[in-house]
């Protein structure tokens, strides 16, 4: 996404404070898995929804993809009425379309939200590429799980009340947690319109202030982290780490399985940029043994080995 990022959308639309009461089209950017998994689940629940991405063997790939989801939804609700779940799946392909122009694609909707790279300066840009075109009403959205939704929301400060977080988690079609993050400058009416979208998608939308992590990684990424520094100080095994937090805790995953499964890298990422913000903050201090297998290129289960070996 980042080279398409550096244009300048042509300026049609000014921002305004004002949100709009539903949303019905919606601009979801970033053709990767967070992204399609969105535009699925809008555009099974009946939104017009546009993905958008550069690269259009993304978007093909994300079509695909998206079809076969739907497919498998539609024979487990509709197994005994297969015309019916026929219809449904392509009633949801209608809805959707595909745009690799994110300036074309924001003129007409009521709600864009991205799910890029993990990186402020390329959000930015988009961002206020976007408010230049975007209607007055639309509100601007971060699918962001580390970043602050405030500090995104500075490339567009005219429409910071219309600015908000809505956090899913993968595989979007099937996690039904919702975290909607409002900043001190979020308005009642984006929110409440936020939180009424994410139950039109079938679902639980929550409620967080902008907090580093929000809800589920501010407990999550810091418990994988206590984890890691217990097996540095040889404390304990990774997996009598995980043996003991699932059947001790009654956890479903052990916390190296876990970070395997997030990506070691990915868990540094979010570690590194909280340390950079709040360096008192003990639990955000670097692990060596995390940085260790991250510079060795052992990702977790993505890259076939993390703490645990996949190869086998």
């Amino acid at each position: 996404m980042a080279t398409s990022l550096l244009k300048v959308c042509v300026r049609g639309f000014s921002s305004s404070a004002a949100a709009s009461a539903a949303i019905k089209n919606v601009t979801v950017i970033g053709g990767g898995l967070m992204g399609s998994g969105v535009a699925q689940v809008a555009a099974q629940a009946g939104q017009k929804v546009t993905l958008v991405d550069v690269n259009e063997k993304v978007l093909g790939k994300a079509k695909d993809s998206i079809a076969a989801n739907l497919g498998r939804v539609a024979k487990k609700k509709f197994k005994d009425a297969p015309a019916d779940g026929e219809k449904f799946v392509a009633g949801a392909l209608a809805n959707l379309s595909t745009n690799t122009d994110a300036c074309e694609a924001a003129k007409s909707a009521d709600l864009v939200l991205e799910a890029i790279v993990e990186d402020l300066k390329v959000k930015h840009k988009l961002f206020s590429s976007l408010d230049a075109v975007a209607p007055a009403h639309a509100i601007f959205a971060s699918n962001t799980s580390s970043l602050s939704i405030e500090e995104i929301s500075k490339a567009a400060p005219k429409r910071k009340e219309n600015f908000g977080g809505l956090h899913f988690f993968n595989p979007v079609p099937v996690m039904k947690l919702l975290e909607v993050i409002r900043t001190p400058f979020t308005s009642d009416e984006t929110y409440n319109a936020m939180m009424e979208w994410g139950k039109a998608l079938g679902k639980v939308p929550i409620t967080c202030r902008d907090t580093p992590g929000f809800v589920v990684n501010r407990l999550l990424v810091p418990y994988l982290a206590e984890a890691v520094r217990l097996v540095e100080r040889g404390d304990a095994s990774a997996r009598d780490v995980d043996i003991a937090m699932k059947l001790g805790a009654g956890y479903p995953m052990g916390p190296f399985e876990l970070a395997d499964y997030v990506g070691l890298d990915t868990t540094k990422f979010i570690l590194d940029g909280w340390a950079k913000k709040f360096p008192d903050q003990p639990l955000f201090k670097p692990i060596k043994l995390l940085n260790e297998k991250v510079a060795q290129g052992k990702f977790g289960v993505k890259t076939g080995e993390g703490f645990y070996n996949y190869k086998k």
